[in-house]
């Protein structure tokens, strides 16, 4: 992840803490680091582990209308996802997920009060 990014993810964290007791469900919320800068003999290393290119970076394992969960893309404001971002949230959605991009910490806000209500 970028600055920005990681930026807005922390915002977002935050907010989540904060709305805790209203949406009991946030303290599920968690990043996959799946993503950032390594050296070959890491990158080769967390390949072994099992860390797949595309994974989306936020996971709220709760269930709401129809879905088993909510996985959510966090890109900088102006940011762009990778065709692998794009292949994993279409094959999530088909398996039963809700997916999405979301630009920045406004936008996944909204989207996560959304999936919570039942109206994503």
């Amino acid at each position: 992840m970028n600055h920005i990014e990681d930026t807005e993810q922390i915002h977002l964290f935050d907010w989540a803490a904060m709305q805790s007791g209203k949406y009991p469900e946030l303290m599920s919320l968690f990043h996959i680091p799946n993503g950032g800068k390594r050296d070959a003999r890491e990158a080769a290393r967390f390949k072994r582990m099992g860390v797949k290119p595309g994974v989306p970076d936020l996971f709220l394992p709760v269930p709401r209308g129809g879905f088993h969960g909510l996985f959510i893309e966090l890109k900088a404001p102006k940011g762009k996802p990778t065709d692998n971002q794009a292949k994993w949230l279409s094959v999530l959605e088909a398996r039963g997920y809700a997916a999405c991009i979301c630009f920045g910490f406004d936008e996944a806000r909204r989207d996560i009060i959304n999936y919570l209500e039942g109206k994503l």
